[in-house]
């Protein structure tokens, strides 16, 4: 798993990366004030989380109770509608699913969620944990909500390198190696299915482990800013590579999500949606580095499940005679 957090709603306070919390401005205080119907001095106890890897987030104290404030991060307009978000969560309000939103700015992007106590995050390793995060989002999946946008994989692949505004890429093989996961996609294309509202960021760090106020434990998905219209099995392949995954664990990972068992191009589906997904982040990571912003080996695995999982996608579509040839 990678040490870089997202945005957490239910984690302790931290310090940002440079040694000291970054304060909200007065702005930001007043959005606060004005969500909650409460005085500036009723705002106290606020301390900056860990910076996620998209947005800043903050955590503080209003008439006894906590809530998160999440500020957009750096360039993050360029990258995301926040239109789309607030729309996202208009549609999954009530349903269980997500964290419980009281104020979502469409124009900035600015939210404050309640902090959950108590909860914590997935962790990747522990297969018990995994295979109840499968089942949630499988669940998720099944309810085929619809989104009046949709999330374009190799779209975004293409966004993300203009976004680089003509720099090249860090990775010296980088046109052979989207020209190879371009391959892919024909084989994609007709394994797609029916396309469904489909988180995309859909992590370990994104799964919550809560207390349903029964005495259970229930799960709940939160940051839902990339969500849209898409094949569900994207997020199979996202968690994978967030979590930085070896074969065996993606395996372990599919076979979770589908006890019944996975049917064989579905499985190499998934692994070239890996390829894809890691070629996206690989690309969104050079254009944050580009800002400053720099994810250190998470943006190298990615480039390198881009490289890998092409290889063991070929591989198995020429094993079952789908795959054909490159010809110059």
């Amino acid at each position: 798993m990678t040490n870089m957090q997202k945005d957490d709603i239910s984690g302790m306070p931290r310090e940002t990366s440079g040694g000291r919390p970054d304060p909200l401005t007065p702005d930001q205080m007043r959005v606060i004030a004005q969500a909650l119907h409460a005085g500036p001095e009723e705002i106290t106890h606020i301390s900056a989380l860990k910076t996620g890897m998209t947005n800043r987030s903050f955590l503080f104290s209003c008439r006894g109770r906590k809530y998160i404030i999440r500020i957009p991060g750096e360039g993050t307009g360029r990258l995301i509608s926040r239109r789309e978000e607030a729309a996202v969560y208009q549609l999954i309000r009530g349903r269980g699913l997500c964290e419980d939103v009281l104020y979502l700015d469409p124009d900035s992007g600015c939210k404050i969620s309640r902090f959950i106590e108590g909860a914590r995050t997935c962790d990747p390793l522990n297969p018990n944990e995994t295979a109840a995060c499968m089942h949630k989002l499988r669940a998720f999946h099944a309810l085929g909500l619809k989104a009046d946008h949709e999330f374009d994989l190799f779209g975004h692949v293409n966004f993300y390198e203009r976004l680089w505004e003509g720099r090249p890429s860090a990775h010296p093989d980088y046109r052979q190696t989207k020209e190879n996961v371009l391959r892919l996609k024909p084989f994609i294309d007709a394994q797609a299915g029916e396309k469904a509202l489909t988180h995309i960021d859909a992590v370990p760090d994104n799964f919550l482990f809560c207390q349903n106020g029964r005495g259970g434990t229930e799960i709940r998905l939160i940051d839902w800013e990339y969500a849209a219209m898409q094949d569900p099995h994207v997020d199979i392949a996202m968690f994978c590579i967030y979590a930085m995954y070896g074969r065996e664990q993606v395996e372990r990972l599919i076979g979770q999500y589908f006890p019944e068992g996975c049917p064989v191009k579905t499985r190499i589906k998934i692994y070239c949606y890996i390829a894809a997904c890691g070629l996206l982040w690989s690309n969104w990571c050079e254009y944050k580095g580009h800002l400053g912003v720099e994810f250190g080996e998470y943006s190298l695995a990615q480039y390198r499940y881009a490289q890998d999982y092409y290889r063991i996608a070929a591989s198995e579509l020429e094993q079952i005679g789908e795959w054909k040839p490159c010809t110059q």
